[in-house]
């Protein structure tokens, strides 16, 4: 399978004329390479509206949907959409998981949505397309509005798009049987979750490596390694790599703790090592993240 398609990868495979965004809104007339898209991993979310006649492969799943629909896609899944009869008519919003992270604290992989084997399409009735298309209205007017907290308001509609979604998906239906790997993963982004908001400095990033975690979970580093893979398409320390990151940017921005302070409550004993560790993954330093006022 083809490696993961970053949201950089996404701008360039399908045209479209716009510098990389960690939240965008689209219609699917508005990219300008139509050709089929490979099944893989992506590294972003994707909610799709649409009406028409839609073909969707997802995980081990083939779905056909006529008619008006409500897709919800996650990072950990391979997925592609096949339109048979030419374009369909509607609309998508693709986001990183951190463009809600700094606003809804809950990790979003914990809900019912992004649960392994869950259903990722809702067919709509005329009722709830309208409230549908209604939400990505508000989202397309606030996404070209130039007011300076519209982000915040377009996070809302997000968030209840997706309530809206689990409203529309039956109790009984969310009981998922699971597997060995399925477990694993969701213990280890228990643990993974439970070491955060770091909110004091007396607070720190305890598990810091793929052993610890493994150490935790009672089995041996190559098998947590290859569970992750099987359910994430990642490796251990990729993830946890993610998290810093994604922690070590909402300090950055919202604290006034320095960047040694920050670095240390995140298991970098040596400041200039979690500068480097910044940089080479969102290829910035530390400093470029910080909000006017705020020490270095």
């Amino acid at each position: 399978m083809k490696k993961p398609e970053s949201i950089e990868d996404f701008y360039i495979n399908r045209a479209i004329n716009s510098q990389p965004l960690v939240f965008n809104l689209l219609r699917y007339d508005d990219c300008l390479r139509m050709d089929p898209q490979p099944y893989r991993r992506r590294d972003f979310y994707k909610v799709s509206f649409m009406r028409g006649r839609t073909l969707l492969h997802y995980g081990d799943q083939s779905l056909e949907v006529n008619g008006d629909a409500l897709a919800i896609f996650s990072p950990d899944v391979p997925y592609t959409v096949d339109m048979p009869d030419g374009p369909a008519i509607g609309q998508y919003f693709i986001f990183k998981g951190a463009y809600l992270a700094e606003y809804f604290r809950r990790n979003i992989r914990e809900l019912p949505l992004f649960a392994p084997g869950a259903h990722p399409v809702y067919e709509l009735d005329a009722t709830q397309a309208t409230a549908i298309a209604q939400l990505f209205e508000r989202m397309a007017q606030e996404f070209k509005s130039d007011y300076a907290y519209k982000d915040d308001l377009i996070r809302n509609c997000i968030i209840d798009i997706l309530h809206y979604a689990m409203r529309m998906e039956p109790v009984a239906k969310r009981h998922l049987q699971t597997d060995a790997s399925v477990r694993i993963t969701g213990v280890f982004n228990e643990l993974l979750d439970r070491q955060f908001p770091i909110e004091n400095l007396s607070q720190q990033f305890e598990l810091k490596s793929p052993a610890d975690f493994a150490a935790q979970l009672g089995v041996h580093v190559n098998s947590l390694n290859r569970a992750l893979r099987t359910t994430t398409g990642k490796s251990t320390s990729g993830l946890i790599a993610e998290r810093l990151v994604t922690e070590a940017t909402i300090l950055l921005k919202h604290s006034e703790w320095n960047v040694a302070e920050i670095g240390f409550s995140l298991g970098f004993e040596d400041p200039a090592h979690f500068s480097h560790f910044i940089k080479k993954h969102t290829g910035q330093a530390p400093s470029g993240f910080r909000s006017v006022g705020v020490p270095a």
